[in-house]
């Protein structure tokens, strides 16, 4: 069948935009075939497959007279079943285009953070893109409040915002995405990319080899951010899909799960979805530093380095064969210890010539054995202690915190007395002085009959480096045998200027902030270079004279450096775990993971304005409710952080 191209269709005001929903698997509702081919009817907006004959959606257009079609993977619009592309250009299909595949250009996601006008959908209800709802797939709630917290994550949601617009993603060593019509510093081959430093390897990879999971929560997000949606909510179908297969049905539709889990879960997925490489730990017992990964948006934007000192002690009782040893290696000397009395005895080693025969000992000879054989005794159940101390470096995405436990005593209604607890004292596991030797922890206990060995392990942690966005993950349940157990401790924390500078041992010391009169001293080179090891290397590269240059190096050392080597932190996201009011009652079996439900709280930096998002409901909230909810996942900005495309 030949297909000719037509300027105009006669059937675009059958078009039907209130069923139009492109938020499901692009599947065909006849044969439920997945396939690059699948079709939407604009008209009563079901989905079926091919355009040729004998194809459902042929046969559809056919037999319902319903004519007009999209190609939901390509974007093109089809006139059925006379065969011919409807033109690009039509104005009036605009609105449906930027429903499916929504785009952002580089000065529209520049302008995200500020934009303060509520849009409507094609029901008249406003909403801001950016902070609408998430549907509900039946215990999918840990997954939309994960998305909505990295949706607000600026580094990452720019880098996937952009994603489908460029052939090529480059991922640099601050998280920045470079194209081939990206403004940059230089231009190579006439490709122009972004300039930036880099400690990792760099990948450049086209949006087309990202993993399932990374395509879906690149078009997830951008429906979020959308201002041309037909709907004021989003439903995150495809990613829960692409989350199903991906982990063996470990986060499928119907069973709850712990956020934690599934944010690192997701990160790691996310990280080698768009190129990042898995570097697998070398199986050396002692291994000083671990190799570093290859670099993507997630490493640069969340990985911080932390030094893990591990003390291992082994108990062991010393033995017979070991004292006998001792005792024989002085041949005639004598052996001095302390008896019972705690006073000094000389007792002479055996002796070859002694006389083991009955009746043949004298009271002194006797009086020797005996006090041999108290030494031998004495010695043998001697306990041996020996500790050895490991030291490694290592990354880390997130921080998981210990809460302390919940107390023992019930209220008069047979409920927990529920405490609080400051961020700062849970933040003691990693002040780089406390061990944790907690047994659930990392205590490791072994015994056996034979030498009666014990081993026990403990760990300090000291933070080396910190990222730009710090996840801290409140570690609140428990499981055993029998059941999943919540400690519902409040951990209080500030929501702007966290100070974590006591908590951070760089190598080196910490850096201070130059003087006007040091910058002013500096050589062009030393200028450039003092902007490139913050990530501000484009600002480098466009400055022409050295005047412009050192403008902008004092600029930046009296307004964001500061900042930046002061590691003070403002909160990003928050996610909260909340259980009914009969879970936890005395006398009562409940699951509080399965029974409860989590909520995020985002901030609108335009207006300062926070928002509580539970699956479809968005309401405004105060700051000062956040910071004494039961908190699960906290995600916090280092201030002054560098931002890509700023």
């Amino acid at each position: 069948m030949t297909s000719s191209s037509s300027s105009s269709c006669p059937y675009l005001d059958t078009i039907n935009r209130t069923l139009l929903d492109f938020d499901f698997e692009p599947s065909c509702s006849i044969t439920l075939e997945s396939s690059p081919h699948i079709y939407g009817c604009l008209v009563c907006g079901k989905f079926f497959r091919g355009k040729g004959k004998q194809t459902p959606a042929y046969t559809h257009s056919v037999e319902e007279g319903h004519c007009v079609y999209v190609h939901l993977t390509k974007g093109t619009f089809w006139c059925l079943p006379d065969g011919y592309e409807i033109d690009k250009t039509e104005p009036s299909l605009q609105d449906i285009r930027l429903a499916l595949h929504p785009t952002f250009t580089k000065h529209q996601i520049q302008t995200l953070d500020t934009q303060k006008e509520l849009v409507r959908d094609l029901f008249g209800r406003r909403y801001l893109p950016g902070y609408v709802g998430l549907n509900n797939l039946n215990k999918t709630d840990y997954l939309n409040c994960v998305v909505q917290a990295l949706g607000h994550v600026r580094p990452l949601r720019d880098f996937f915002l952009l994603a489908p617009n460029d052939d090529n993603v480059t991922v640099g060593n601050n998280g920045a995405a470079a194209s081939n019509d990206a403004a940059a510093a230089g231009s190579t081959n006439g490709k122009r990319k972004m300039t930036t430093p880099s400690s990792l390897s760099t990948t450049t990879i086209p949006y087309e080899e990202f993993s399932p999971i990374a395509k879906c929560f690149s078009l997830l997000l951008r429906n979020m951010w959308s201002p041309h949606r037909f709907k004021s909510n989003v439903d995150p179908h495809m990613l829960v899909q692409a989350v199903s297969v991906a982990s063996n049905k470990r986060y499928h539709v119907g069973q709850q799960a712990e956020a934690g889990e599934f944010l690192s879960w997701l990160l790691h997925q996310l990280h080698v979805g768009v190129g990042g490489s898995v570097v697998r730990p070398s199986k050396k017992k002692k291994k000083k530093k671990n190799r570093k990964g290859g670099g993507s948006i997630v490493h640069e934007t969340f990985m911080g380095n932390v030094e893990m000192t591990t003390v291992v002690t082994r108990r062991k009782r010393r033995g017979d064969q070991a004292a006998l040893a001792m005792l024989n290696e002085g041949g005639r000397d004598a052996v001095t210890m302390h008896d019972n009395n705690n006073n000094n005895s000389e007792v002479a080693a055996f002796d070859e010539d002694d006389d083991d025969r009955a009746g043949s000992d004298d009271e002194d000879t006797m009086e020797r054995k005996r006090q041999k054989r108290e030494i031998l005794k004495s010695l043998a159940d001697e306990t041996i202690i020996d500790e050895e101390e490991t030291v490694t470096e290592t990354q880390f995405l997130q921080l998981t915190l210990d809460i302390p436990e919940k107390p023992l005593f019930k209220d008069d209604d047979g409920g927990l007395v529920i405490p609080q607890e400051p961020l700062v004292n849970v933040l003691r596991k990693f002040d780089g002085v406390s061990f944790s030797d907690v047994l659930a922890m990392h205590q490791q206990t072994t015994e056996s009959k034979e030498d009666g060995t014990i081993v026990s392990k403990k760990r300090r942690y000291k933070l080396k480096t910190l990222p730009n966005y710090l996840i801290l993950h409140l570690s609140r349940f428990k499981r055993n045998g029998f059941f999943v157990e919540k400690n519902p401790t409040i951990v209080m924390f500030p929501v702007k200027n966290f100070d974590l500078s006591s908590y951070v041992f760089p190598e080196g010391g910490r850096k201070e902030v130059p003087t006007e009169d040091q910058v002013r001293a500096m050589s062009t080179k030393e200028l450039k270079k003092l902007l490139v090891d913050y990530g501000r290397g484009d600002v480098a590269n466009n400055a022409i004279e050295k005047n412009e240059l050192l403008q902008h190096c004092l600029d930046f050392v009296s307004t964001s450096l500061p900042d930046l080597l002061a590691d003070k932190y403002d909160l990003v996201a928050n996610i909260t775990h909340d259980i009914p009011a009969e879970v936890g009652r005395e006398g009562t079996k409940h699951n509080p993971l399965e029974e409860g439900s989590y909520r995020c709280h985002v901030q609108h930096k335009a207006t300062g304005q926070w928002y509580e998002m539970q699956d479809l409901e968005v309401t405004e909230t105060m700051p000062q409710l956040i910071g004494v909810s039961e908190s699960y996942l906290l995600i916090f900005e280092r201030k002054g952080a560098v931002l890509r495309n700023t």
